[in-house]
């Protein structure tokens, strides 16, 4: 009887281990569903990076939809929140942001859309401390006339001091001017 005991816990602490390592997400973030991006530019020499994840559209509604509902704080991507991280200060939308590491959140609406720019660094991108906002500035939004299926951040590059931050996904482009602060 002892040996049907010890054979019944092998298996068990086996079964638990592959539950528990089938649970955790990949560890090569480029096999998630929505895998990492990167965007980034120079300003006066100086590196401004933003760090995110590219959900795709797979055939549903994005823009006032489930993925991005009009009205409430977006994670401005997916999985982890999505960091801009500047070596230099800069002037988001009018907004003066110090050299540091920053979480970008939206808040998505039919009109003007807002760029939250938020201290909180570390968290899932569903975790979001409004009392933590640096500034929440404008962007400018236009319609796409070809959709773009999986979510974009760019950093185009105006001149040595500034670059347009772009988000594209679906239907929709958003816009903001940033530059040295």
């Amino acid at each position: 009887m002892p040996h049907k005991n010890f054979a019944f816990g092998v298996s068990l602490v086996a079964v638990v281990f592959a539950a528990l390592s089938w649970a955790q997400p990949p560890q090569d973030k480029s096999q998630r569903p929505s895998p990492p991006g990167t965007a980034d530019c120079n300003i006066k020499g100086k590196k401004v990076t933003i760090s995110y994840s590219r959900p795709s559209k797979k055939g549903r509604k994005v823009m006032g939809g489930d993925l991005v509902p009009y009205g409430k704080v977006w994670r401005t991507g997916a999985n982890e929140a999505t960091t801009l991280t500047t070596e230099i200060d800069l002037n988001i939308g009018g907004a003066k942001v110090p050299a540091g590491t920053y979480t970008l959140y939206t808040l998505p609406s039919e009109g003007t859309w807002k760029l939250i720019i938020n201290k909180q660094t570390g968290q899932w991108g569903t975790i979001y401390k409004e009392d933590q906002d640096l500034a929440r500035v404008d962007m400018t939004r236009s319609d796409l006339v070809v959709a773009v299926e999986q979510f974009t951040i760019a950093l185009d590059q105006d001149t040595n001091d500034s670059a347009d931050l772009v988000l594209e996904w679906e239907n929709t482009r958003l816009v903001v001017v940033i530059k040295a602060g």
